[in-house]
């Protein structure tokens, strides 16, 4: 294992745990949760291969799963946010931009950084409520949850993002 694999291992661990004992038990208002273990797609190498974020993407739903007994629906958005990720990083990563291979303030600007991290939570958001309502009976509820719930992640992602030191 080289040391960006061990790093990422260590990011992986760590927002499952602070996912897990801290984040799932945040409730603003009965509305927003932050999700921030999504932060770990979102942070890979501009170069990560497809199925790799696949994989990764899967895994970590799962095991976002298995703790907070939500069978498969963390598993699914996450799966669909690793799916749709290079897409909106060509979106949003300026193409003159090849010094720094890893999404961030730094190497994207605030703007596009805002923007592919707000495009990549709604998304991922939109999926997990939708599958978790299973509904649309009480839809403004609903696109309260999600837009309080995407702008919550938003700002701790950016707080997070903003904090991190170089290459992490």
């Amino acid at each position: 294992m080289n040391e960006s694999s061990i790093k990422q291992t260590l990011w992986f661990l760590a927002l499952v745990l602070v996912q897990v004992l801290v984040f799932n038990h945040i409730h603003v208002a009965g509305y927003a949760t932050p999700f921030i273990y999504i932060y770990f797609l979102l942070m890979l190498n501009l170069d990560t291969k497809r199925n790799t974020l696949l994989l990764a993407g899967f895994l970590l739903g799962l095991v976002i799963d298995m703790f907070a007994n939500t069978p498969g629906m963390n598993a699914a958005a996450t799966t669909l946010l690793a799916f749709l990720r290079p897409w909106l990083l060509s979106l949003f990563v300026p193409r003159d931009n090849t010094d720094d291979r890893r999404p961030g303030v730094r190497s994207m600007g605030f703007g596009s950084f805002l923007g592919y991290v707000l495009t990549a939570v709604f998304v991922h958001h939109t999926v997990l409520l939708l599958l978790d309502t299973f509904s649309f009976f009480d839809w403004k509820t609903l696109v309260l949850k999600v837009l309080a719930s995407t702008a919550l992640t938003t700002f701790c992602v950016a707080v997070l993002d903003s904090t991190r030191k170089g290459k992490a």
